[in-house]
């Protein structure tokens, strides 16, 4: 017999971690509102010291509402399990301190999310880690930045304002064969575009509180992990280092889950007429997004990933700060947020770069646009509004 066709994406976001017999017949299982849980029995209050993380034990351990959508989100990346964490920055941090000690060397990508790099340069370098940053293009050149001590490679791809693809398998499948742990940052892609673990990636990290809540309105991270000897050093640094979500969060976290597929697919389509329509201004030097067949990392996303996101960068051609900050100040739609993923779309002018200390990145005025679920010839429309304050103010 042939083995059964595996669900889609879209199949999968609707049903994974779904049990509505455990929950009277509740679609999604209600929101557990709970520090304390009470036992019948002395031998139950203590349980099984050897497996403190069964059960329903105590609400920062996990309820019926956080096993739900940890086991979605592991359904979809293809991973053994997954933990939620407080938020996206909250489940980076989580999985690197549960790896990392002092002595180990860290490779990290000079164009990770700045949040996370200061806290690798600022807590975990004080911590006796190593940090080395690397070039996101180095792909397996990186084996001449192996050390013996070498313990973890963190990668994100792309990034989040340079929007570079990187060459993960070519990266994982040499941090394989020396015994390294890899990870990456997956908030742009979601495992509905890129599957990390079929690229060789032992843990992959979401700011769920982005695409996969998908309002605005929650604050949340998960992290997965390919399999029981990654998930069981994850979810003990979850579990040691406090780590927990709110429950109201972790619903809309579910609840948004459920329409991830459909969602992204909007954001796909809207961003990409938008980089299209961006290319052919006269105002833009260039269009930074891995999805267009001109982008330098075209051709490594067309071979790993099913599909792209909203999020992608703008290089405008030479203007004044001022001149800029009149374009984004008075867009109707295109407002000003620190975030992704939502229902709206965002703009923020790159004025101040986060960090690169491996390659010199300095490539003047940076919009960063992410296209949301409205019409797209309202956020053309606004965009050229945009552009004649832009030219006025010249």
């Amino acid at each position: 017999m042939t083995a059964p066709k595996p669900p889609g994406a879209a199949t999968l976001a609707a049903h994974a971690g779904y049990d509505p017999a455990s929950h009277q017949g509740t679609v999604n299982p209600p929101v557990y509102h709970t520090s304390t849980v009470i036992f019948p029995t002395v031998e139950a209050l203590h349980g099984d010291d050897a497996n403190p993380f069964g059960g329903m034990r105590y609400g920062r351990t996990g309820t019926p509402t956080t096993k739900a959508f940890e086991g979605a989100v592991a359904a979809l990346e293809g991973a053994y399990g997954a933990v939620v964490a407080s938020s996206g920055l909250g489940a980076c941090c989580t999985a690197l301190l549960a790896w990392l000690k002092a002595g180990d060397h860290l490779l990290i990508s000079d164009a990770v999310y700045a949040p996370t790099r200061n806290f690798v340069t600022r807590i975990l370098a004080n911590l006796g880690v190593t940090v080395e940053f690397y070039d996101p293009l180095i792909g397996a050149g990186i084996r001449t930045l192996f050390r013996p001590e070498t313990k973890l490679v963190y990668l994100e791809s792309p990034s989040s304002w340079s929007f570079e693809i990187q060459d993960v398998p070519a990266i994982t499948a040499l941090c394989r064969a020396r015994k390294i742990t890899t990870m990456i940052d997956n908030s742009w892609a979601t495992p509905v575009f890129f599957k990390p673990m079929s690229h060789g990636v032992d843990v992959s990290i979401h700011a769920a509180t982005k695409y996969i809540a998908g309002h605005s309105d929650a604050m949340l991270g998960v992290t997965a992990a390919s399999d029981k000897t990654n998930y069981d050093t994850l979810k003990t640094g979850h579990y040691l280092t406090g780590q927990a979500a709110g429950a109201d969060d972790v619903f809309y976290g579910l609840r948004g889950f459920r329409t991830l597929p459909i969602r992204l697919a909007r954001h796909e389509a809207t961003a990409l007429a938008l980089a299209d329509f961006l290319a052919g201004r006269d105002e833009v030097q260039r269009v930074l997004h891995p999805a267009l067949p001109g982008d330098p990392g075209h051709v490594l996303w067309k071979r790993d990933f099913t599909g792209s996101s909203g999020l992608f960068g703008v290089l405008l051609k030479p203007y004044s700060a001022r001149a800029v900050t009149a374009m984004v100040e008075g867009m109707a739609l295109f407002k000003m947020g620190w975030s992704w993923g939502g229902f709206e779309s965002l703009i923020v002018p790159g004025f101040h770069l986060p960090a690169r200390g491996v390659r010199g990145w300095e490539p003047g005025i940076l919009l960063r646009l992410h296209a949301g679920l409205e019409d797209f010839d309202d956020l053309k429309d606004d965009l050229i509004a945009g552009f004649a304050r832009l030219a006025a103010e010249a």
